[in-house]
């Protein structure tokens, strides 16, 4: 048990039953009259909904244990991927769902952070930034505009991302896993 003072980002409360909901955001509000209360905004741990709520100010929420352990994708396994933790070589075979949008920048040899809680795996985050190389991509035609334009490229993952007119099939690339956004160039 935790007050709604100790409140953290990234901190997993266990909310409306047995459904786990990670902070987002917190801002605790004293008004100039009435209770001071914590507006927060939280992020449901397996469907990713997102929702405001708002507590007063010292009331307990439950937290819940999550086990966040570093570990590196080995290989694909049928429908499953496959990650192992570096520090025990235990493998772990996680499902697409669970893995979500994070498929889409995963090669062999990236690490990334599985968090589990009771044993059952809840996501799995990659860093904010990861280097891949491009697959495939037309060659970039300069028209009659003047912004820059952009053009779809595949990476190796086989994920197709926009990126500028001046990137060529084989270069490597900085792409955002968050948001699926070309960052730049990698100098080799």
């Amino acid at each position: 048990m935790a007050s709604t003072n100790d409140l953290k980002n990234g901190m997993v409360l266990k909310l409306d039953g047995d459904q786990l909901w990670s902070v987002v955001e917190f801002q605790h509000v004293k008004p100039g009259k009435g209770p001071a209360f914590v507006r927060t905004k939280l992020k449901n741990v397996l469907s990713g909904k997102i929702v405001d709520k708002t507590f007063n100010a010292g009331t307990k929420v439950e937290t819940a244990t999550v086990d966040r352990r570093d570990m590196q994708f080995s290989y694909m396994d049928g429908d499953y991927f496959v990650f192992m933790d570096m520090q025990t070589f235990d493998q772990l075979h996680i499902d697409r769902k669970t893995v979500g949008d994070a498929a889409n920048f995963l090669i062999e040899g990236f690490d990334a952070t599985v968090a589990q809680h009771e044993g059952q795996v809840l996501y799995v985050e990659l860093p904010a930034a990861v280097e891949l190389v491009i697959k495939h991509t037309e060659p970039g035609v300069q028209g009659d505009r003047s912004t820059g334009g952009s053009k779809p490229a595949e990476l190796e993952t086989g994920h197709s991302i926009q990126v500028p007119l001046f990137i060529t099939t084989g270069e490597k690339i900085k792409v955002d896993t968050r948001s699926g956004e070309y960052l730049g160039r990698v100098n080799s």
